[in-house]
């Protein structure tokens, strides 16, 4: 079967670990899928630009892409600015827009790693209450989307699940922190459910500052290159959907 461009987009960042921190994802993922050609592009602030890789891929004689999001959940970006930039692309390209990667349970094991390689183990989580901290959006969809998900963690065995934001959104991470040390938790520790290092992460980490542990972002976790095929293949053969894919 021929297989479409799979098309990274990411949003971009001044700070250089965002951008070290995408690429390292995208190697896993094609290391994962050696025969899938896999390329990045930026919203904003690095290079290459969507539009750019569109263009050069167009000039190859790319005909088929999928382009993917590389979002947690559908916020503006997902919904306005990345329709908006694929509606210019060049005329000869048949693009697909895959979903964002949230919600999904590869998600919620991929954190459950980071906080185990920040120092926990399983038999710390009836006595452990996490904030799941994400970047925050102005969008009520997306704000919706993370309570409901820390809802669901709750009901995996943690002691407590508070979610927390770094913007646009209330309550902050630090708000949350004390909330869970009011309820009881032994230990409170902080999940930021972000894929990469910035400004925003760096306010979740800021806001963890009386938490007993803090993990790192998602990053290039094996479960998130999973995940990024899985959308992939949704977009690119819609009946071939797994089952389990929640939002896609």
């Amino acid at each position: 079967m021929h297989r479409p461009v799979l098309l990274v987009i990411a949003h971009g960042s001044r700070d250089p670990r965002h951008a070290a921190t995408v690429h390292a994802l995208v190697r896993r993922v094609r290391a994962l899928r050696p025969e899938v050609r896999v390329e990045t592009g930026f919203l904003d602030f690095n290079v290459p630009s969507v539009p750019g890789v569109l263009e050069s891929l167009a000039t190859e004689g790319v005909r088929d892409v999928v382009a993917l999001p590389l979002l947690l959940t559908r916020a503006f970006h997902a919904k306005a600015d990345i329709p908006a930039v694929l509606a210019d692309a060049p005329a000869r390209l048949r693009i697909r827009q895959a979903e964002v990667l949230g919600p999904s349970p590869l998600l919620l094991t991929a954190l459950e790693r980071r906080l185990y390689e920040a120092g926990l183990s399983p038999a710390d989580k009836s006595s452990t209450g996490v904030v799941l901290a994400s970047a925050g959006s102005s969008d009520p969809e997306a704000s919706a989307v993370i309570a409901a998900i820390a809802r669901e963690w709750r009901h995996t065995g943690w002691c407590a699940v508070r979610p927390a934001f770094a913007s646009a959104s209330t309550p902050r991470t630090e708000d949350a922190v004390r909330e869970l040390r009011a309820l009881g938790c032994r230990r409170v520790a902080v999940a930021p459910y972000v894929l990469a290092p910035g400004r925003l992460p760096d306010r979740i980490a800021r806001g963890a500052a009386d938490a007993d542990v803090l993990a790192d972002v998602l990053g290039p976790a094996p479960e998130v290159a999973r995940l990024l095929l899985e959308r992939y293949d949704a977009a690119r053969v819609p009946e071939l959907m797994p089952l389990g894919a929640l939002g896609a």
